[in-house]
């Protein structure tokens, strides 16, 4: 006598019933997110996507309306959100674009958390509560032309001129720049590196937008160029002296990347399960077939334990004890595996895998990117490889 088959089916995150492992309140904002992103970017994100341009400076007063922005910082208007939470938060953005979540990262890990960890109170009551509500935007000024996996080699210097700071040089490559009100600049200085909130415009900066882009085409990214620009001294973030602070801040970006990263393969792997289960070849679907349901399986199981990894770092980053070479762990293996999905799940959708109509190939262009910004797979298996080794592999 033969079983009955059962043959109800489980989205691909329900798959441990890991829902289990998170608070209500995590629940209850991962759900405004996602509606949020239902609402307001899916209908509209393949087209921004196509055009390569976002209303950004609308999503962003959307997203200060819900608490989105900085919401995992405490005081001046943000929402002090766990990191479980955040995290959370941009799964359910990076399941609709990379750019998105971009813009809510780059806002709140970057240029707020900057201001919020190593700024005056001045300038933390000047510019947080109303970078947190949208109506103000920033970015980071980190990365240089010449000098993308080795910032302490960064051409961009300030020296002091009486009371005032004279800053030269050229970013690249800077998320929000296009349309920023504020830039957070990292310099080399007579002290070592340090931090500069910059208002934009500000005489002496020139923003340009960089087009042409075959990925992140939902993000505004831009080079800023800095042709002596005169600052006062209260635009120094005092407590930012040398490269930890910077390299801190990509810290806090990186650890929202983890989650990201899963969003994206998350959204991915719905679709070419929808996808399989109504396509039918040789009088059935395809989802029926061995070789395709293996590679479902493979998918799901490596989301599932990216998953598990970006929670458990969640829970060690609530506690306090989160090690930067942790976060590169979670950033090499999720956003690896989640191009790795995404590329996969291109190839069960066949030539429709390559339409705009799907989100599967722009997620997976998006991808390309997150695997290069914010430190490369080579930079954090390096960070890995010392941390393991006690020997530094930089430079050798």
């Amino acid at each position: 006598m033969t079983e009955a088959t059962d043959v109800r089916t489980t989205s691909p995150l329900d798959l441990l019933d890991l829902d289990g492992s998170l608070t209500g309140e995590d629940r209850q904002i991962r759900s405004v997110v996602a509606q949020l992103v239902t609402d307001r970017v899916r209908p509209h994100v393949a087209g921004w996507y196509e055009a390569g341009r976002a209303p950004v400076r609308e999503l962003a007063l959307e997203f200060g309306r819900v608490g989105l922005l900085g919401m995992h910082l405490s005081g001046y208007g943000c929402a002090g959100a766990s990191a479980v939470a955040y995290g959370l938060a941009c799964l359910e953005l990076e399941a609709a674009d990379s750019g998105v979540r971009s813009l809510v990262s780059v806002q709140g890990s970057l240029a707020m958390y900057a201001i919020w960890r190593y700024g005056s109170e001045e300038q933390k009551q000047r510019w947080l509560p109303a970078m947190a509500a949208g109506e103000v935007i920033g970015c980071f000024g980190l990365t240089e032309p010449d000098h993308g996996s080795d910032p302490a080699s960064m051409a961009t210097r300030a020296r002091r001129d009486g009371s005032d700071w004279l800053l030269g040089g050229g970013k690249m490559w800077i998320t929000n720049a296009p349309v920023a009100d504020v830039a957070v600049v990292w310099a080399r200085t007579d002290e070592g590196v340090r931090g500069f909130v910059v208002p934009l415009p500000t005489p002496g900066v020139t923003v340009r937008e960089i087009r042409h882009k075959m990925s992140l085409r939902a993000s505004s990214t831009g080079e800023i160029v800095l042709d002596e620009v005169r600052l006062p001294a209260d635009a120094l973030l005092p407590a930012a002296a040398g490269l930890r602070a910077p390299l801190g801040c990509l810290t806090e970006a990186r650890y929202g990347i983890v989650w990201g990263a899963l969003g994206a393969a998350r959204d991915c792997l719905r679709v070419a399960l929808d996808y399989a289960g109504g396509r039918e070849q040789f009088g059935r679907p395809i989802a029926g077939f061995q070789l395709t349901q293996a590679k479902f399986a493979d998918m799901a199981v490596e989301l599932q334990k990216g998953y598990l990894l970006a929670l458990h770092l969640g829970r060690l980053a609530d506690a306090g004890r989160l090690r930067p070479e942790q976060v590169s762990v979670g950033k090499l293996n999720n956003v690896r595996e989640a191009l790795a999905i995404a590329r996969q799940c291109r190839t069960i959708l066949g030539a429709n895998g390559i339409s705009g109509e799907y989100p599967v190939l722009r997620h997976a262009n998006n991808l390309e990117s997150v695997l290069t910004y914010e430190g490369t797979s080579e930079i954090h298996q390096l960070v890995i490889g010392q941390r393991l080794t006690g020997l530094s592999a930089f430079g050798g």
